[in-house]
């Protein structure tokens, strides 16, 4: 088992100190004012200026139009929850940090305990319309329904929120997103031994279920648990019928949101960078996972851009990879996985080799009696992946992005 569990079970602790903290907040903002405090370097507001941008690749795609790069990450804690940081704080940590779309999501449980109130819940959406600036940073009010057993899931862009005491199981869950117009995604999945109730399909909620986390700090879930006998989680999602797209999440508990290097993001490819434009985005399943800050990653199946559906029911498919991480990275060799569906890891289809800063396109044969799916991974072949699948598997090298899939 790899040792990030016993990082998680720490930091996902619910401590009895967290609504003194909390309390204590007001006093550690008055001492941050004095000079030379030793609060004085660790808190700050909003520059009112426009961040330096972080080295990578530039936002317009190679090979699709109308849609351009944003950096996201939409899952996020703050002293409202579990995390360590004074929330007032969180969206600007983000925005100076080179993100373009930012999510605070606390975790709602059972009555409150330790976690969101209606008060706080309040407070998120006053933090978030604060530091919204449409068309250069979009900040969103979330929140991520917590079990202890089944799972845990973001939801984004509702006006309420639910804990255990309205929604104690999944279906509950389901029906409450059903009446309302946000979105939710299924987040490190396996961590909690329910794995959504094994990730259970229900017709109507697939087009509100529209993510799955691949990268969750600095963990790649495509085989967390293999050693326990688990399957593929990637695998068990959408195999069972579910529609997500992939993305990457930096779940951050501390008081330096953004600024981490070499935990999950997301890129989406939006049409505007508003709360309208993220949504549609996340609708379509636009988007995509990475590890790594600046990186740029487009493809299209026979010009279908990533989140689509090919109408195909067997043939070739050529796809069109735009993969990019500026300067830096140059150069740099890289594979890109095609996966298709197996019973309990993905099926590795072809192995491309590439290099950063390239276009790559190929061609691949697809039939849907194969399964009704199709990912890209990119990964570091020089690298191991820290969680492995079965022995010689190809994706056991170190994963650097997902696409979001094609559906047959």
């Amino acid at each position: 088992m790899s040792g990030h569990h016993a990082d998680e079970a720490h930091a996902h602790s619910h401590g009895p100190s967290r609504r003194s903290l909390l309390a204590g907040a007001g006093g550690l903002l008055i001492a941050a004012a004095v000079p030379g405090s030793a609060y004085a370097a660790e808190t700050r507001t909003a520059s009112g200026t426009a961040p330096a941008p972080r080295a990578g690749a530039g936002r317009d795609s190679l090979v699709t139009q109308g849609t351009q790069l944003v950096h996201a990450d939409l899952h996020n804690h703050t002293l409202m929850s579990d995390g360590d940081g004074d929330p007032a704080l969180a969206f600007a940590s983000m925005r100076d940090a080179g993100l373009d779309v930012a999510a605070l999501t606390d975790h709602t449980t059972l009555f409150a305990i330790n976690g969101l109130t209606q008060s706080e819940w309040d407070r998120t959406r006053q933090l978030a319309d604060a530091a919204d600036d449409p068309g250069a940073y979009t900040a969103i009010r979330g929140f991520e329904w917590s079990h202890p057993l089944i799972g845990h899931a973001n939801v984004w862009f509702t006006d309420q929120f639910v804990d255990l005491g309205g929604a104690g199981s999944m279906s509950s869950l389901y029906s409450w997103l059903g009446s309302r117009d946000g979105v939710a995604g299924f987040n490190h999945p396996g961590r909690e031994t329910g794995r959504f109730d094994n990730f259970a399909y229900v017709p109507a909620a697939r087009e509100k279920m529209v993510s799955v986390e691949m990268f969750n700090r600095g963990d790649d879930y495509l085989f967390d648990g293999w050693a326990d006998r688990q399957s593929s989680h990637l695998n068990a999602c959408l195999n069972a019928g579910w529609r997500t797209g992939i993305t990457g999440v930096s779940d951050h508990h501390g008081t330096a949101w953004g600024t981490a290097e070499g935990v999950g993001r997301a890129g989406l490819w939006v049409t505007e960078n508003t709360r309208a434009g993220v949504l549609e985005a996340l609708r379509a399943r636009r988007f995509f996972a990475t590890r790594y800050s600046g990186l740029r990653l487009d493809a299209t199946a026979n010009g279908v851009q990533m989140g689509g559906v090919l109408s195909l029911v067997s043939g070739d498919v050529r796809f069109a990879v735009d993969l990019d991480r500026g300067a830096d990275w140059v150069g740099k060799p890289l594979n890109i996985q095609v996966l298709r569906p197996g019973t309990d890891a993905p099926v590795v289809a072809d192995v491309i080799e590439t290099t950063s800063g390239s276009l790559t396109e190929f061609t691949v044969p697809l039939d849907v009696e194969d399964g009704t799916w199709v990912v890209l991974r990119v990964s570091d072949p020089s690298q191991p992946n820290g969680q492995p699948g079965p022995a010689g598997h190809p994706c056991n090298d170190l994963g650097v992005a997902y696409s979001s899939p094609w559906w047959l």
